[in-house]
């Protein structure tokens, strides 16, 4: 019997791949919390869970008329982002897959009515979402990527969650869910970008905005999902990522409303050019989810 034993919601945010120098000098002379972010997520609670298999929910993977499960045996190359091609530029990823669960996945997804293809092409584009985040977290874990159907509503991401969930569970592995992803996703116009690069959140795009991501990251905390997933509609007016895709699938697979696993944050509450970024990781409690 499979399990899910850890998940998170991860900032991939370009800056983490900047060089230490840059992300000072970007930053008001300091360090990015993201960053030592990721290596704890990495040291203090995957060594320690040693999945089998990372289900990473990609952000940037976009999909129309369905929802895409990358079912790739390995995936390997040099990725350069089309998006921010300076900074990120033949980062080298080499990621195992599980094509059998990916196909299982897909099926269970499709099964709760949401269409789900597994796909195996070789010159399936890979995303940064998921680059940036293996380079920091991947030991030899197998990697299954999610998309996110551009179309797609919080009711239909919430099926392919309950798919996804429902997979692992009849399968036999160790697995753990990254929603890879920010909360609020709007910029600063582009004149005005140099002026809102560092982290502080006095950044964000608008108060608003701040203030409704604090107020879903003191539900994280409380472990009080349902209050998240029920105010999606007043949550959408501040445009979070995705449409909060990434959170909706990995708490659907974890029960949805039902799901009340506190939070605990694993970096500062940032800004990323009006963007808002942080690491919120939800361990699963003794006797289970």
């Amino acid at each position: 019997m499979g399990e899910i034993i850890g998940a998170g919601i991860v900032a991939h945010a370009p800056t983490i791949m900047m060089s230490e120098q840059d992300r000072y000098e970007l930053n008001e002379g300091k360090e990015i919390s993201l960053v030592p972010g990721l290596r704890r997520l990495r040291s203090e609670v995957l060594d320690a869970l040693k999945p089998d298999t990372i289900v990473i929910f990609d952000t940037h993977w976009f999909t129309i008329v369905e929802f895409v499960v990358s079912a790739h045996a390995r995936r390997s190359g040099l990725y350069t982002s089309d998006e921010l091609p300076r900074g990120m530029k033949q980062i080298p990823y080499d990621l195992k897959g599980n094509p059998q669960l990916a196909t299982e996945m897909a099926a269970a997804a499709t099964r709760h009515g949401i269409r789900t293809t597994p796909i195996d092409d070789p010159w399936l584009p890979i995303h940064y979402p998921t680059v940036n985040l293996s380079t920091f977290l991947d030991r030899g874990e197998e990697w299954i990527g999610v998309s996110h159907a551009y179309s797609a509503d919080p009711e239909d991401f919430l099926k392919v969650g309950a798919g996804i969930g429902e997979a692992i569970r009849a399968s036999d592995k160790r697995v753990v869910l990254i929603a890879s992803g920010s909360m609020s996703h709007r910029f600063w116009p582009l004149r005005l970008i140099p002026a809102h690069e560092a982290s502080d959140p006095i950044h964000i795009s608008t108060p608003e905005a701040r203030e409704a991501d604090l107020e879903r990251i003191a539900w994280f905390q409380e472990g009080n999902h349902a209050a998240v997933i029920d105010s999606m509609p007043q949550y959408l007016r501040h445009a979070p990522e995705a449409r909060f895709g990434h959170y909706l699938m990995m708490a659907a697979a974890l029960g949805g409303r039902e799901w009340t696993a506190k939070g605990r944050l694993f970096s500062d509450y940032e800004n990323a050019t009006g963007t808002s970024q942080v690491h919120v990781w939800f361990d699963r409690p003794e006797g289970g989810w």
